[in-house]
């Protein structure tokens, strides 16, 4: 595997799978394949689980680590070419990335979204740069448009803890005082999508239709109740208006509205569904502190099964150097 963003860099889903419990079962086996190997990761913006998991399953197949945190670490980096660098931006990207792949045999990205130029982000400019100057494998640790870590996290997760062949999984749009990507919720619908066994509903307000690339073969209902009815699985997480349907709005709050917060009322609806969410989360938006802290609430193994997602996709890659 030389790069990995989407779900389809992984390849057959069910084998991604047992490996996942092979290796949550025996973390240490292939230490092998990482030694005298480095992984850099390189953070454009804030983490806490995605550089802790990909760290500690870096250090669990035995490789080195570097992370280097741009614009802290390191010189501001510019990104855009043909532009006069007479600003507080010391160093381009385009010669930041040969050289960082001069020091490492794995790279892993993490770049926001900067929620102004849908293009742009979708084009996934600065992810791409990386991966066509680096000379190295590269894999997203969250880009502009995906976070496919999360995502097969997530689905790990949800393989744990179902209890019907084939579960209702809904995710749902919550509200946020902040602009936020769509990355999580698009790589959530994308892997759900390629899980044949998971019946996954989409609901939001009118407006915030992700990209049709994302949604798949998704159900979309714009009544949260309807859609939460009979569910096994609440996904809960906002995103800002995707533009797709009047690209003026991209990136922008279009909707506040509170009655979408998931609280207990909300779970009564579900099949004593469980409620999962990448965190950080913002408790009182998003969701309330009964439903966060409920015994249905699954937002804790999901995180430690970052380690275990982050473990075979380095797994894969390393075995392909």
């Amino acid at each position: 595997m030389r790069s990995f963003i989407n779900v389809e860099d992984i390849g057959n889903l069910s084998q991604a799978l047992a490996e996942a419990q092979e290796i949550k079962n025996e973390r240490f086996k292939y230490q092998h394949l990482g030694r005298n190997k480095t992984l850099m990761m390189i953070f454009f913006n804030n983490s806490l689980r995605t550089r802790l998991s990909t760290q500690k399953a870096a250090m669990n197949l035995g490789m080195n680590v570097i992370v280097l945190d741009v614009n802290a670490g390191a010189w501001k980096l510019e990104t855009e070419r043909g532009v006069i660098m007479d600003g507080d931006k010391s160093e381009h990207l385009l010669e930041a990335i040969p050289v960082m792949g001069c020091y490492c045999d794995l790279i892993g990205v993490r770049s926001f979204a900067g929620l102004t130029d849908r293009e742009y982000d979708y084009a996934e400019t600065v992810l791409n740069q990386f991966i066509q100057y680096s000379g190295k494998p590269v894999f997203a640790m969250e880009t502009a448009t995906v976070h496919p870590l999360q995502a097969f996290a997530d689905l790990i997760t949800i393989e744990e803890h179902k209890t019907v062949e084939r579960p209702k999984v809904v995710l749902t749009w919550a509200p946020h005082c902040r602009a936020l990507p769509q990355a999580v919720p698009n790589s959530f619908a994308q892997w759900m999508n390629a899980a044949e066994d998971v019946d996954l509903v989409i609901t939001h307000p009118e407006g915030y239709e992700l990209d049709p690339k994302f949604i798949g073969n998704a159900r979309i209902e714009y009544n949260q109740r309807k859609a939460f009815e009979g569910a096994d699985f609440i996904y809960a997480k906002n995103w800002s208006n995707p533009g797709v349907t009047n690209p003026a709005d991209y990136g922008k709050i279009t909707s506040k509205d509170m009655s979408w917060t998931v609280d207990d009322e909300h779970m009564s609806w579900t099949n004593n569904g469980k409620f999962m969410h990448c965190l950080p989360v913002r408790r009182g938006l998003i969701v309330t502190d009964d439903v966060i802290e409920s015994p249905n609430s699954l937002v804790i193994p999901e995180a430690a099964n970052r380690e275990i997602s982050c473990s075979v996709v380095l797994k894969r890659m390393l075995e392909a150097l």
